[in-house]
């Protein structure tokens, strides 16, 4: 198996919106192969950081991702119309923001950055400051 950059995904069980945040990811951050960890709206999840299992569960498969496989991002991925969290965009671009300093809290040496996908498929990076605030999409 041929070695290559790794990148990290946890992204809802959607399959729309597997293969665009994949090839998204894989060219803005040239990355050859991107480790997928799917959950039904994972966004509010970690943003709440209140289910234990589930955050648990994450965290041992992002743990693999990062010390086996090398990878150097995780992205955290919400999109609309999720039957997991049928939040609207401005609520999910907070939890994005959110999640993001929950995922921070676990100490990787890698980028972590938020993703948000659009009713059209266009894919958006969130951005925070200091606090958990979301500042804006780009």
């Amino acid at each position: 198996m041929s070695s290559g950059t790794f990148g990290t995904v946890i992204n809802c069980m959607d399959g729309r919106v597997q293969l665009p945040v994949n090839d998204w990811l894989k060219k803005h951050h040239v990355l050859d192969y991107i480790d997928t960890i799917t959950e039904p709206g994972p966004e509010l999840v970690l943003a709440e950081n209140t289910d234990n299992s589930t955050i648990q569960s994450i965290r041992k498969k992002v743990d693999i991702s990062v010390s086996r496989h090398k990878s150097n991002l995780i992205a955290i991925a919400g999109h609309m119309d999720c039957a997991g969290n049928p939040a609207d965009s401005r609520v999910k671009q907070e939890q994005i923001a959110k999640a993001i300093k929950t995922v921070q809290t676990w100490n990787y040496e890698v980028q972590v950055i938020g993703l948000f996908v659009d009713e059209d498929c266009e894919i958006r990076q969130i951005e925070t400051d200091d606090t958990d605030n979301l500042i804006r999409s780009i």
